[in-house]
């Protein structure tokens, strides 16, 4: 529906609640709960890695996730405008939001990129990182794949798998350092590119687009791992591979980076701090059950990252049998895990251009959702920042284009030979979690003491009409931030410099542009507080009582309308009161 002489567009809900639940369950479900979450469990303890991983996600995954759908809800806002309308001073966390969302889009989409070119040489007759016939190959070369391999290789340090030089010569032409930028790999490019007309074509109409495309990007990957997890298990090696990821060796358990690492898994995944969820929510009815939701999206998601544990070491454990090699030699993570280590096994397997296929359409179709939500979130945070300008008929369009080509531009290094470089530094920096837990912090803070957890607790209880567990307020208020604050320092404290294939170290002008991305975000929340209260009007006090009184037009719930209506009897009686006393005195 278009207002105002036609001019500008209303802002549009979702079509259906099976829509809302898809996207959010896209936009969580990405490539960490692949290649991060398994290797983290087995490499931090096994099956005794759940015990941090669920306390975390009790104390503060579903908490803020159910936090920052509400803020999305009961607002109707952007991940910028909702702290605006309910905690001004805090409104610095938004934009830092934003920012860490912009780093991810310059970024992680070069990830699909590379899915994709290897999506395309699937189809070949035989997969060029099953072959040391290659051009890029080289003397050292050494194809796992062979039947008749003898299975000493692994005591030459020189020696190199097919797939890793596939991966490392063909795909990267790895230089030999940050500072060897190097020509531009213009395969790779066109796959950006083509990734990125996709990404636009999904989201250029909102959320009328994005409700229909999610039938696709949010169910198809969960049939392609459903497919890739039986085929798995059905390998020999298969259940030793699957003992590995989940043996529980309980004495990990008192490492302290046990639970560090659990706690940012747990930012990660839920993709906390960000303003997706709050953005995604936002298209709302207010009456929508967002509590009820919260709950079975947190379980999907984090049984997503179990099951998808045992389709990836079920294929380890075939691979480490094939090699007769322990399995800790073939886990990876990360980009090593979806460009080196499964594609080696799949070229093991009986037909191996179809698991290659399976494998990578998935990869590209978790990546893809999440990639065009964060899209999407920046895209409907600034449009409710300038609403009179950005929600013109096909303003919005225009503004989304224009974001493609600048994040576009920012990734041209990234598609160089010294891309992986780059690629690291904003994986490691730009984005961490360590960035990730230092709003959380805030956001908790924020939402629980100066808004008032009691009062987003009557929030749920008004829009979804079930009374909701106080056990949220104790973590607004106290757990999540404590969890939060202690997960940060801790990161802080075991800090180490940022190593690639841990052989190369970095120059100290790459170290001081990795750290300036990250402070870039993480600085906005004490900046805008600073900048806000100078700016302001009246004394200290006034300003700061100011910037933390929220919005007089947010929604009223049950109690305040309750409270509202019991002080204007209140009034209207004294008034009466009043007036008969003065009545009777003129009387007199």
């Amino acid at each position: 529906m278009k207002t105002i002489g036609g001019q500008i567009e209303e802002r549009g809900f979702w079509g259906s609640k099976v829509e809302f639940i898809l996207a959010v369950a896209g936009n969580v479900v990405g490539l960490g709960n692949v290649w991060r979450f398994p290797y983290l469990c087995y490499k931090y303890g096994g099956g005794a890695f759940l015990v941090p991983y669920l306390v975390f996600a009790a104390t503060c995954g579903v908490p803020l996730f159910l936090l920052e759908s509400v803020m999305g809800q009961y607002t109707q806002e952007g991940g910028i405008t909702c702290w605006r309308r309910l905690c001004p001073l805090a409104e610095g966390i938004g934009y830092a939001g934003q920012v860490i969302q912009v780093y991810g889009c310059m970024y992680l989409h070069v990830i699909l990129a590379w899915a994709l070119f290897y999506f395309i040489f699937s189809f070949s007759s035989q997969l060029p990182w099953a072959s040391c016939d290659n051009v890029w190959n080289t003397d050292k070369c050494v194809n796992l794949a062979a039947d008749n391999l003898t299975r000493n290789w692994t005591t030459s340090i020189s020696s190199t798998s097919a797939a890793t030089e596939f991966w490392e010569r063909r795909v990267l032409a790895l230089s030999g350092g940050i500072e060897e930028v190097g020509k531009i790999n213009w395969e790779i490019l066109l796959c950006l590119i083509a990734m990125w007309i996709v990404c636009y074509f999904c989201i250029w109409k909102g959320v009328k687009s994005m409700g229909k495309v999610v039938y696709l990007t949010a169910i198809l990957p969960y049939v392609m791992l459903l497919v890739l997890l039986v085929r798995g298990l059905t390998l020999p090696g298969a259940l030793q591979g699957v003992v590995f990821y989940l043996y529980p060796q309980t004495s990990l358990l008192f490492d302290p980076q046990v639970w560090m690492e659990a706690g940012s898994q747990i930012v990660f995944s839920y993709s906390l701090s960000l303003g997706t969820l709050t953005v995604l929510s936002s298209y709302n009815r207010y009456n929508n059950n967002c509590y009820r939701d919260c709950f079975w999206l947190c379980l999907l998601n984090s049984g997503t990252s179990l099951v998808a544990g045992f389709a990836v070491f079920s294929v380890l454990g075939f691979m480490a049998l094939k090699q007769g090699v322990p399995i800790e030699e073939v886990a990876e993570s990360g980009p090593g895990l979806a460009f080196i280590a499964y594609p080696q096994a799949v070229a093991m397997m009986p037909f191996p251009q179809l698991w290659a296929v399976c494998f990578f359409i998935m990869i590209i179709l978790l990546g893809i959702d999440t990639h065009f939500f964060s899209m999407e979130c920046i895209i409907t945070s600034v449009t409710d920042l300038f609403p009179t300008v950005l929600r013109r008929t096909g303003r919005r369009e225009i503004f989304l284009l224009l974001f493609c080509l600048f994040c576009f531009a920012g990734q041209l290094f990234l598609v160089t030979e010294g891309g992986m470089y780059i690629f690291q530094l904003f994986d490691t920096y730009a984005c961490s979690g360590a960035c990730l837990l230092f709003l959380c912090i805030f956001e908790s803070l924020a939402m629980g003491w100066i808004f008032g957890a009691e009062r987003m607790f009557d929030a749920i209880e008004d829009m979804t009409s079930s009374l909701p567990n106080y056990m949220f307020i104790l973590c607004w208020k106290y757990l999540t931030p404590l969890g939060s604050l202690v997960c940060f320092v801790f990161s802080l404290v075991e800090y180490q410099p940022l190593t690639f294939n841990r052989t190369y170290v970095y120059p100290d002008w790459a170290y001081a542009l990795a750290w300036l991305l990250a402070l870039s975000s993480i600085l906005l929340v004490p900046g805008w507080v600073i900048g806000r209260m100078l700016a302001g009007k009246g004394s200290l006090k006034q300003r700061w009582l100011q910037l933390c009184n929220p919005d007089t037009n947010l929604p009223l719930t049950n109690k305040e309308r309750a409270g509202k209506k019991k002080n204007d009897l209140t009034t209207q009686m004294n008034e009466f009161v009043s007036l008969t006393a003065e009545e009777h005195e003129n009387e007199h």
